[in-house]
């Protein structure tokens, strides 16, 4: 069986003046202000979405 992969996404920056389409990314992944922490599974859809916003947040395995 394969173990799904689970991942940490840390907000370090905040989405003030950013594009809306970031801001609603960082909602989606459930982010609402600095240093939270939110865990999802590892799918490409997730890596995705914080790709798009890489330079406000950072991963944890």
């Amino acid at each position: 069986m394969d173990k799904i992969m689970k991942i940490k996404v840390k907000q370090i920056r905040s989405g003030i003046n950013r594009p809306s389409r970031q801001k609603k990314t960082l909602v989606a992944l459930g982010l609402k202000k600095i240093n939270d922490v939110v865990e999802h599974e590892s799918t490409p859809q997730i890596l995705g979405m914080v790709n798009s916003i890489k330079h406000l947040v950072i991963i944890e395995k």
